[in-house]
């Protein structure tokens, strides 16, 4: 059997045992530690949990819509736009819910399980427009596979630029999520391609006076690997069954 056909019938064989239920600030609280941010999703409206065998192994947080959401004036024509704050507040919570959580246990990772939480959960939540931004988005994109449209905005040059110098090193995209395997394989650079990245993080670092003259180490590729993947992608999703200009 191909990897490919083990891959489906691992996915087929899990999803009959997984399901999505309503859930509680406990089940999220079990794989907070496991999202790549530190701060919480703030004040949140529904939960819902992924379990295998009464198992938390996923959980999606939802939220309210926040105000200053340029992308979202784009995506919807700005519709929400034109209105003193507390009009435009009350239409966000009247049509919008916003995912500020999508986290998978790390042991049930690439099999799917995110987009399926993501895919189901949003017709669940009885919304015209789902929405989410995700600075992972370009390295994970689960949200666009569970049917969300995504807006990117502008990339700086200097990102453009590192990220590219990064690559022709050897160093691509899916290592710049993780910091420590990225400074590794610095570490273990030639001698011309280390002085030539050297010379690329410090016009990079030119932009943070703070960190100009920062010395190589985890902690100052770490800041500039969070520089480079905090592009922020708006994702937007449409509910066909429920209209958003009534």
């Amino acid at each position: 059997m191909s990897d490919e056909g083990r891959e489906t019938m691992t996915h087929c064989t899990l999803y009959k045992k997984v399901e999505i239920i309503p859930g509680t600030y406990v089940d999220y609280k079990q794989l907070e530690h496991y999202h790549y941010r530190d701060n919480g999703p703030g004040q949140f409206t529904t939960i819902y949990a992924l379990k295998h065998n009464r198992q938390t192994i996923g959980v999606i947080v939802y939220s309210t819509a926040t105000l200053g959401q340029q992308l979202r004036n784009i995506a919807t024509n700005n519709f929400f736009i034109g209105f003193d704050q507390k009009i435009q507040l009350a239409l966000l919570n009247k049509y919008v819910r916003r995912i500020s959580r999508a986290i998978i246990e790390p042991r049930f990772r690439g099999l799917g399980l995110a987009k399926m939480l993501v895919k189901e959960t949003m017709p669940m939540m009885g919304f015209p427009i789902i929405e989410a931004v995700a600075v992972m988005g370009n390295v994970n994109p689960f949200l666009e596979k569970a049917g969300m449209k995504a807006y990117k905005a502008p990339e700086r040059a200097s990102n453009i630029r590192l990220t590219e110098a990064l690559s022709a090193v050897g160093i691509e995209q899916e290592l710049l999520i993780d910091p420590q395997a990225a400074q590794n394989r610095i570490e273990r650079l030639p001698r011309k391609a280390a002085e030539f990245i050297e010379s690329e993080f410090r016009l990079f670092l030119q932009s943070y006076a703070d960190r100009r003259y920062s010395r190589p180490s985890l902690k100052r590729t770490t800041f500039i690997l969070n520089k480079l993947t905090d592009r922020a992608v708006y994702y937007i999703w449409f509910n066909p069954k429920l209209g958003y200009r009534g």
